[in-house]
């Protein structure tokens, strides 16, 4: 079948373009196999990087009619068949009911959150810093038992293997919305190794990462919880999973004085435990105000709470939700679970 190729063109310093190259393709032929041909065959100009074909380094990471995925393992049937599913979403239409184009277009971009050096590849250097600013290595730990290797059981090497699983192709680190609008958040792909390190038991530093991690908006509290880079992830990596376990690590160790982060959380749970959802006037009050205990922050919620009661929205009386027993019920649940399994 025919397909047409629209893809992003850019040198460094130079304003974008999209140039289309038209190929003859096989379904199963995957995005990498059409852009080799589109090279070899047609523009010889055209960048991309590539190594292993076989989703294992994750070098061909790219923006595939619009998310990050890897070149060698998506294909031209399934981006096709993927394109018309989004197409009868956004219509409220049956897929079947959708005409396919007479040549159909696949769109291939280079991925966000890095500079492009030319066409497809982007600069990734921001991604490499960010995660040594985590240090995701083991400490020094076992080279204290030199005579021995480091022994593991199965359980405590278990908790390494979805981790373990990175590629860091940079899909994640390309979608994250927290690192597009915060430069100082290092990105789901450098607290997924992280989170390997706090679980590993070979390693020392459990406590002192926790509270390099702990720090402000470039570590675990940056994470938006959007959910793309699960989304996005090759490997099933499930990084905001894994930041989230990071984030129970902090709570299970801090209470709500030492950061406004924490007290986010923790009152978060509370009151919807109390309520059902959200009393939104104690919320305000015991995380930015603290309990009245942090003035400056009382202070700061003044102009959102005046324009709030001119526009009619302050609410002067909480009403708890329907089921607030059971919420309580499976919040309790969800804690003695995690209490047993600690």
């Amino acid at each position: 079948m025919q397909v047409i190729f629209k893809i992003f063109r850019q040198n460094e310093n130079t304003g974008p373009s999209f140039q289309t190259y038209q190929l003859d393709v096989e379904a199963g032929n995957t995005i990498l196999d059409c852009l080799n041909r589109i090279k070899w065959e047609q523009d010889g100009s055209l960048a991309f990087r590539k190594n292993c074909r076989n989703t294992i380094c994750g070098s061909c990471g790219m923006r595939i009619n619009g998310r990050s995925a890897l070149a060698c393992k998506e294909n031209v049937g399934s981006e096709l068949s993927r394109l018309q599913q989004v197409t009868a979403s956004a219509t409220n239409l049956d897929p079947t009911d959708i005409l396919p184009e007479s040549i159909p277009e696949i769109t291939i971009a280079p991925m966000g959150n890095m500079p492009v050096i030319k066409d497809l590849v982007v600069d990734m250097q921001s991604f490499w810093d960010n995660l040594e600013a985590v240090e995701p290595y083991v400490s020094t730990r076992a080279r204290q038992v030199p005579e021995r290797e480091f022994l593991q059981t199965p359980e405590e090497r278990s908790r390494l293997d979805r981790t373990g699983n990175c590629i860091l192709c940079g899909a994640c680190y390309s979608e994250c919305n927290a690192r597009e609008v915060n430069p100082e958040f290092v990105g789901p792909h450098a607290l997924a190794k992280a989170y390997r390190m706090v679980a590993d038991s070979r390693d020392d530093r459990t406590e002192s990462r926790l509270e390099q991690y702990n720090q402000g908006t470039k570590g675990v509290w940056g994470c938006t919880r959007c959910f793309y880079c699960n989304a996005v992830c090759p490997m099933d990596v499930a990084p905001m999973d894994r930041i989230g376990e990071i984030k129970n690590e902090i709570l299970a160790r801090k209470n709500e004085q030492d950061s406004r982060s924490i007290r986010h959380r923790k009152v978060l749970v509370e009151l919807v435990k109390q309520g059902g959802w959200i009393d939104e006037r104690k919320f305000g009050l015991q995380v930015v105000g603290n309990s009245f205990k942090d003035i400056k922050g009382l202070i700061s919620l003044g102009p959102l709470g005046l324009r709030m009661l001119i526009g009619g929205k302050f609410p002067f009386r909480f009403e708890p939700s329907a089921g607030t027993e059971e919420v309580r019920s499976l919040i309790e649940s969800v804690r003695e679970l995690e209490e047993k399994r600690d």
